[in-house]
């Protein structure tokens, strides 16, 4: 059954970053993970990323811009699956376009999994609650849910439902701001269909993601 993994989230705040982007150092397992990355910030910034194990990262979806920013800002996903891993292991994004600028990274290992069964991204109106895509597994997996906040507001929340937990999140952010972000996870069982609610104040729209990881 794929398994929850080591997992972390980078953040550089809004004039504070430096380019590579990169993760903190994490113990993964030498084989059998797949590696889910987010890179959330500036569009100017859109380099794929790579990491210290020579895994092989494939965009998943297309990359959603942020409304009310003018393009300005976005959101892009990755995956490395069946991978390499081991002590150390960090993940790194370039930042070619705008060192300095805000940028949000989550990055979790799936472990026993070496599939992405399926995935979800919508972008809802802001409301109090928010619901993902759906996602539809075989057979046992480990999903994998991120929120992306889209209002200039420093202080909120976000809780998910259905049964996921949060692992990370950035939502509370300094006064020079910076990317809003919150990730959750949930162990299935069993073939099914599935998705996400989450409950955010203030109110504002969100970029949800639904990832279903599965073993081969």
């Amino acid at each position: 059954m794929p398994t929850l993994g080591a997992h972390a989230l980078l953040t550089h705040s809004e004039g504070m970053g430096v380019t590579p982007a990169i993760s903190p150092r994490l113990d993964t397992q030498a084989s059998g993970s797949s590696f889910l990355v987010l890179s959330g910030g500036y569009a100017r910034n859109d380099e794929p990323p790579t990491d210290s194990y020579a895994n092989r990262w494939k965009r998943v979806g297309e990359r959603v811009a942020y409304r009310g920013y003018d393009g300005a800002f976005e959101v892009a996903a990755y995956v490395a699956l069946d991978g390499k891993g081991g002590a150390a292991h960090s993940v790194r994004i370039d930042k070619p376009g705008y060192p300095q600028g805000e940028i949000s990274m989550p990055l979790v290992e799936i472990r026993h999994a070496g599939v992405l069964k399926d995935m979800a991204q919508n972008y809802p109106q802001p409301s109090l609650v928010l619901t993902s895509g759906e996602v539809t597994t075989t057979g046992p997996a480990l999903l994998v849910a991120v929120w992306w906040g889209d209002a200039g507001v420093k202080h909120m929340s976000a809780r998910p439902g259905d049964g996921f937990t949060v692992i990370d999140d950035y939502l509370q952010l300094p006064d020079n701001s910076g990317v809003q972000c919150a990730v959750a996870y949930r162990q299935v069982a069993a073939a099914g269909t599935y998705r996400v609610s989450w409950v955010g104040s203030p109110i504002q729209g969100a970029i949800l993601w639904l990832f279903a990881f599965q073993s081969k």
